[in-house]
């Protein structure tokens, strides 16, 4: 299962308090989230900041930085958003073989 994924992100949504430390570098945990069915946007869905399950518990507002779009798939996966506002493309429909030599 294959699919490449495009999204970019909001700087300056990034609460200061959830980036960590790490060794090599620092890191914000985030969550995205793949829909059935793309907003009017074309958009398959958000990249939020990941909660804590006491955040999520107490009803947290989410912190969304960004969409996401999925732009290739090899069928496996989740379907591509559609371009330009424009529906996506169905599968295309199996090619019938026959015997002949020409």
């Amino acid at each position: 299962m294959a699919s490449i994924i495009k999204t970019s992100i909001n700087l300056n949504e990034i609460p200061k308090d959830k980036i960590i430390n790490g060794k090599k570098g620092k890191y914000l945990p985030i969550s995205i989230t793949i829909n059935d069915e793309p907003d009017q946007f074309g958009n398959q869905g958000p990249v939020i900041v990941e909660q804590t399950k006491e955040e999520r518990e107490a009803k947290t507002a989410k912190t969304y930085l960004g969409n996401v779009k999925v732009v290739w798939t090899n069928g496996n996966n989740v379907d591509t958003a559609p371009r330009d506002n424009m529906q996506a493309a169905p599968a295309p429909a199996p090619v019938a073989e026959d015997d002949l030599p020409f």
